[in-house]
């Protein structure tokens, strides 16, 4: 019989699973509740996923496979804030650099097989000096790994992205499809959410965009799809 699952919310916020681990006969069982650096226990996330990081481009020519790579990956909150608190915060980053965290299995291309007929939500914040991008990045990958974002058999979530750029960062939330047919309505639920995440008010709209129109879009921005 198949062990029952038990949900968890970590200080921070995330869901995740409590299988119930159990250390060996005659140690105490002890979790990052209660002991942040001599835990037994984990608590294992529904998914897996990988940490990867775009360096900058140090020349025109530089192939984006080359600057593309995979830094980590993880299954549990333990392993998620050992990796969060040990790398670079995105405010210190170089210029055009960026953060992804996906799905273990899948790459943060539009040319990856399970993103190429999807699409993102993504909001720009142009003004550097007054967003805590730190925070916001914190909080958007905490909603991407509790599931908080999407309903249980809605499968859109792939990752989420942070953009260190001149004049802003970015922020946004890869899902596996555009919303065509009766899906628009799960997409508009789960952006709304997402915006709600990164603390944007109702006068600010965030923009939903597939991945073929911004990749024939070019150096051009790709039309909005949906907003909210």
């Amino acid at each position: 019989m198949a062990e029952v699952a038990v949900a968890v919310a970590t200080p921070a916020g995330p869901t995740v699973n409590d299988e119930n681990t159990v250390p060996s006969t005659g140690d105490e069982i002890k979790t990052v509740f209660h002991d942040v650096n001599n835990f037994n226990v984990k608590h294992p996330l529904l998914n897996s996923w990988s940490l990867w990081f775009t360096k900058p481009p140090s020349s025109k020519g530089d192939n984006w496979n080359d600057l593309l790579k995979e830094v980590v990956q993880f299954d549990s909150v333990e392993e998620f804030w050992g990796v969060y608190n040990n790398i670079t915060a995105v405010s210190d980053l170089a210029v055009k650099s960026d953060y992804h965290l996906f799905k273990k299995g899948v790459r943060p291309e539009w040319e990856d097989p399970q993103n190429k007929h999807g699409g993102k939500w993504s909001y720009s914040f142009k003004d550097k000096k007054l967003v805590n991008i730190d925070e916001l990045w914190l909080h958007a990958q905490l909603a991407a790994i509790g599931e908080t974002l999407e309903d249980e058999g809605d499968n859109e979530i792939m990752g989420v992205v942070v953009n260190v750029r001149k004049g802003f960062f970015r922020i946004g939330l890869w899902t596996r499809t555009t919303g065509k047919a009766a899906a628009k309505e799960t997409l508009v639920k789960i952006g709304t959410k997402f915006k709600e995440v990164l603390q944007l008010p109702a006068s600010e709209q965030l923009e939903f965009s597939g991945h073929t129109d911004a990749a024939h879009a070019g150096s051009t921005r790709a039309k909005s799809k949906y907003t909210i």
